[in-house]
């Protein structure tokens, strides 16, 4: 007979776990079969669902419904954060106030009368940002979705590929709105669809092969962009399917299942890299031969002067475009619009900047001299705004790092600081030594205060060892005055000695006090002690 004895069946606790460990190593954990019982057990196994995506920027659910927003009151609320782009400012305020007004009047008249309401006409007034980096185009969208109250969702147009090839589903797009409205779906059909680097869809036309990420996303955003419905659940998605399943799990009234595009408005941007030179292009067509008119002015407003076929021989499909009827164009910015981004701005740069050194008690202002050489220096680096980050960085890194360990409470940062930022910061270091040190000498003088007080013994510290109880209280991170306590212990007892031997009342401690307290003060009541018999010079122990 074989010694091989018969496979056991696993147990259904095996089987759990080794379900569990699947499901954590595809979906990093977020699924997990917590129990399972045998056949016939009341109790069936508990499925937990999928977490969802974060919803740390849950808005007000009804804020919407109440829109009563001229488009003066957007912009005059756009002021506070975005300078400059007056002219972007009023486009997307009036294009958002007529989009939100029209889904306002729509869900009034479908609660009245649906039939009517289905015969309106709406066309959505999708909007095109076009502008260099870092202008504040996503700040603007983004100010409006926070002061209308509806959920917003950003994302890069590189990272989406045509729906079933790999790589994100722009449908995603849409369940994402869902997850920031806090799974209110009717919220999610108002939210703002913000879509960056769009010009990098564009397809040049040399590609072989179908593109799925630039054309084919193209081809796969014009049905949300107008109006579609979208599966609440991605039929490619293991971890949506999952989800659904649980949903139908437990019971209740069915959720909805789709979500309509209709009324959520869509923002696309882009730098459109070299959509100047085609509209430069076109506009000295033509300018030839004796009946040539004057060639058009193009330089500074290129972009101002782009129309519908400018876009399409930039590389996008005319039905693309055709959906984006709202285009404007924000500026680039300079040197003085960096210093009122910097001075004016309620979500400016410098705020963070003094709230990242309030944290370790540290107050930074900022002086108009350093903001002006910092605009000057970040006007350089061609990014807008965003260059301001990386100048400001290159100075201030040593000062994050070294002064919440200085114990310093103010610093000012002016033109100084700016031209010479290793200099202003040892000058700092050497403040900080002599602020430390006077308080180091304020609480030695309270210890011999208090000591003087309660055991009658005057006793002083002479300046090197001041400095000593600074350093050793840094090394061992004890605060002075505990440091003190438990090096001079035993210092009552034995001056007590001394006095008695000598009559003596006042001591003045040296350097080695500190360095060794108990073996100089076992000096001091020896030496006592034999100056009261005669057999020394009455004179302390050397240091």
């Amino acid at each position: 007979m074989s010694d091989n004895k018969p496979e056991q069946p696993a147990s259904p606790e095996e089987i759990g776990k080794k379900l569990e460990e699947f499901f954590r190593s595809q979906f990093g954990g977020n699924v997990l079969f917590s129990s399972f019982r045998a056949p016939g057990s009341d109790e069936t196994p508990q499925v937990q669902p999928p977490e969802s995506p974060p919803v740390d920027d849950m808005v007000d659910e009804d804020a919407w419904l109440d829109f009563r927003y001229k488009p003066a009151d957007i912009k005059a609320h756009l002021d506070r954060y975005v300078i400059r782009q007056d002219e972007a400012k009023k486009v997307l305020a009036t294009a958002v106030c007529d989009h939100y007004n029209h889904a306002k009047i729509l869900r009034e008249l479908r609660k009245k009368d649906p039939k009517a309401a289905e015969e309106v006409e709406f066309a959505k007034q999708n909007i095109l940002i076009v502008g260099p980096t870092g202008v504040g185009k996503t700040y603007l969208v983004k100010h409006i979705a926070d002061l209308i109250g509806v959920p917003f969702v950003k994302a890069d147009a590189t990272k989406f590929s045509e729906t079933g090839y790999v790589g994100a589903d722009v449908d995603d797009l849409v369940r994402d709105l869902v997850a920031k409205a806090n799974g209110n779906i009717e919220l999610a059909e108002h939210g703002i669809i913000y879509l960056d680097e769009v010009d990098k869809l564009a397809s040049s036309g040399e590609r072989l092969g179908r593109d799925v990420s630039g054309r084919g996303v193209q081809t796969t955003l014009l049905k949300l962009m107008e109006e579609t419905e979208v599966p609440m659940y991605s039929p490619n998605d293991m971890r949506s399917q999952i989800q659904m399943m649980f949903e139908m799990r437990k019971g209740g009234e069915p959720r909805k299942q789709v979500i309509n595009t209709r009324n959520i408005l869509f923002v696309v941007s882009g730098a459109f890299s070299g959509l100047d030179k085609i509209i430069e292009r076109r506009a000295s067509k033509g300018n030839i031969g004796f009946n040539a008119q004057p060639r058009e002015d193009v330089k500074g407003s290129a972009l101002h002067r782009a129309r519908t076929q400018d876009f399409i021989d930039f590389g996008f499909e005319a039905e693309f475009v055709g959906r984006l009827p709202v285009r404007v164009v924000c500026e680039s910015l300079d040197a003085n619009d960096l210093f009122d981004i910097m001075k004016r701005s309620a979500g400016s740069l410098i705020r963070q900047f003094e709230r990242e050194f309030l944290a370790y008690g540290i107050n930074v202002s900022f002086d108009d001299s350093a903001l002006r050489m910092k605009a000057d220096e970040a006007a350089q680096e061609n990014t807008g705004a965003r260059g301001l980050m990386t100048v400001w960085e290159k100075t201030l890194r040593e000062f994050k790092f070294e002064l919440p360990s200085l114990g310093l409470q103010e610093l000012v940062i002016d033109e100084a600081v700016v031209k010479d930022p290793i200099g202003s910061l040892a000058a700092c270091k050497e403040r900080a030594q002599s602020v430390q040190a006077s308080v180091v000498a304020r609480e030695v003088e309270d210890f011999a205060h208090h000591f003087t007080h309660d055991y009658g013994m005057h006793i002083s510290f002479l300046n090197e060892a001041i400095l000593a109880l600074k350093e050793r209280s840094t090394r061992e991170g004890v605060p002075v005055m505990e440091l003190c306590r438990r090096l001079f212990k035993d210092y009552p007892f034995g001056l007590q000695l001394i006095a008695g031997n000598t009559g003596e009342k006042s001591f003045a401690l040296p350097l080695r006090a500190v360095q060794e307290p108990d073996k100089y003060l076992s000096d001091l009541v020896v030496a006592s002690y034999r100056r009261s018999h005669g057999d020394a010079p009455p004179s302390q122990p050397s240091v």
